[in-house]
């Protein structure tokens, strides 16, 4: 599925490891920002699938349709935070997880930090926190890849 590129620009200087999934800097575009609450892999009847993968997908779809009732897309996310109480597992499965990312987001990598914790709310194995910029102006070219 072919999504619009970010206006924001992504910065990845040389002088740091290559970004596997994420980018080391966003300079938002200027815009109004959106701020997302922790979204877990529970879906609307407050039900959450068991398996590590299902739940990141679905908390993935949990972040599209907040920010659709923000009036903003995937695109627009500069920050990204994503809690897993699994991180070896999560790293494990990095492939999969990634494949259900971009059916979500896109190529579109926010500057993003993966954090093990040691517990999340309602039997969730992933959250994902977010922040938003919507440009004010018609979205343009925004990557700087290296």
């Amino acid at each position: 599925m072919d999504r619009p590129v970010s206006a924001h620009r992504s910065v990845n200087p040389d002088s740091l490891s290559a970004p596997w999934g994420f980018s080391h800097v966003v300079v938002p575009a200027p815009g109004r920002t959106i701020y997302l609450a922790g979204e877990t892999g529970h879906t609307r009847d407050g039900t959450i699938a068991e398996d590590l993968v299902d739940q990141f997908s679905v908390a993935c779809q949990n972040v599209v349709t907040a920010l659709a009732a923000a009036d903003a897309q995937p695109h627009h996310i500069v920050s990204l935070q994503i809690f897993t109480t699994h991180l070896d597992e999560y790293l494990a499965r990095s492939g999969e997880i990634g494949r259900a990312y971009r059916e979500r987001f896109g190529q579109h990598f926010a500057a993003s930090a993966l954090v093990g914790v040691a517990g999340l709310v309602g039997g969730a194995k992933v959250e994902l926190m977010c922040v938003a910029v919507k440009p004010e102006h018609q979205e343009t070219q925004g990557r700087d890849t290296r």
